[in-house]
């Protein structure tokens, strides 16, 4: 039985950091490499869904667990956890993307892990 549920879900920022500080669900971000370099979800794991659209397996670190999805805005998170869902995968992704992350005043980091910014 999936951990979340039928079908790909939605979180608010604060309910997906709650999900993913425990190190047992992983936070995929799927938003291009630029952005992420920019600024993401400190522990975030990155993999563009241009990656995923063209059949890249998740990274090690998620395969076999929980994944919340995020991008910028959460479009493109969204397409990415019901492709993910498709493989079989227990998935949420987080309404209003990073742009509702940082609103939220969660942490962002660039990536050397200082301050980032969303692009």
């Amino acid at each position: 039985m999936p951990l979340f549920g039928r079908g790909p879900g939605r979180l608010t920022p604060q309910q997906a950091r709650e999900r993913t500080t425990d190190n047992t669900t992983v936070l995929l971000d799927v938003r291009e490499t630029p952005e992420w370099k920019a600024g993401h979800a400190p522990g975030a794991v990155h993999l563009p869904l241009t990656r995923l659209l063209a059949g890249a397996a998740l990274p090690a670190q998620a395969q076999g667990r929980p994944v919340v999805t995020v991008c910028r805005s959460g479009h493109r998170s969204r397409q990415a956890a019901e492709l993910l869902a498709s493989r079989g995968v227990d998935v949420l992704d987080v309404r209003g993307g990073m742009s509702a992350w940082a609103k939220a005043g969660l942490p962002v980091v660039d990536e050397r892990g200082r301050g980032g910014s969303i692009a």
